[in-house]
């Protein structure tokens, strides 16, 4: 069963200014650790680039260990909208195509640098806490179930044959967007990841019915 991303057992109800207060904390926190790290982050950081006062961040995020679960939770929420409508309707050899040429034309869109946020994240932390890699994990965890989903109706349909393990298909398709991600950012050519998807693509075909 998938894990979901835990939240504080406690969540009042915030008023617009402190949703407003709390967002931009967030995205602050969200952009400095996409350019230094979280571990090269610092709170002090966090409040002098969103405009507020220690007691706000610890207000909202409690500690720092809260804020990284938080930034966790919005570079997924991002990471998966940025690939909508995509990633609901990933049923068909038709979409799955489609879902690559999009992830191809991101990275041609972006110079082929940055890399993925979620990715970054979890080459940082999943060693160093035990805690960031669980919330990790479960990210991850929503991010293979569209594509689970997708060619496990495929399988249903009859578009895969019956011996196709749409979970392993889906691990071995996110972990070549992973890894494909990675080498065209390091080499700044989206053929990277054009060879690492379309490789998986044609052995996810070879089960076709």
């Amino acid at each position: 069963m998938a894990r979901t991303l835990r939240k504080p057992a406690s969540a009042p109800r915030l008023t617009a200014q402190g949703r407003a207060t709390k967002d931009r904390i967030l995205q602050a926190a969200a952009d400095l650790m996409a350019e230094r790290g979280a571990a090269r982050t610092t709170m002090e950081d966090v409040m002098e680039t969103a405009g507020v006062s220690a007691s706000q961040v610890y207000h909202y995020f409690g500690d720092k260990r809260g804020l990284v679960r938080a930034v966790i939770t919005y570079q997924t929420d991002a990471t998966l909208e940025r690939q909508q409508p995509y990633l609901d309707h990933l049923d068909s050899f038709a979409a799955l195509q489609s879902w690559r040429d999009q992830r191809i034309a991101l990275q041609i869109e972006h110079g082929c640098a940055g890399g993925c946020e979620l990715g970054a994240l979890a080459g940082e932390l999943v060693e160093s806490s035990p805690e960031a890699r669980e919330y990790l994990a479960a990210a991850f965890t929503r991010w293979l179930e569209p594509i689970r989903s997708g060619l496990h109706s495929m399988r249903e349909r009859g578009e895969l044959r019956p011996d196709a393990d749409p979970d392993r298909l889906a691990a071995a398709l996110l972990a070549a967007l992973q890894g494909g991600v990675l080498l065209t950012q390091i080499h700044r050519d989206p053929e990277h990841l054009a060879a690492a998807l379309d490789a998986v693509l044609a052995y996810i075909r070879s089960f076709g019915a």
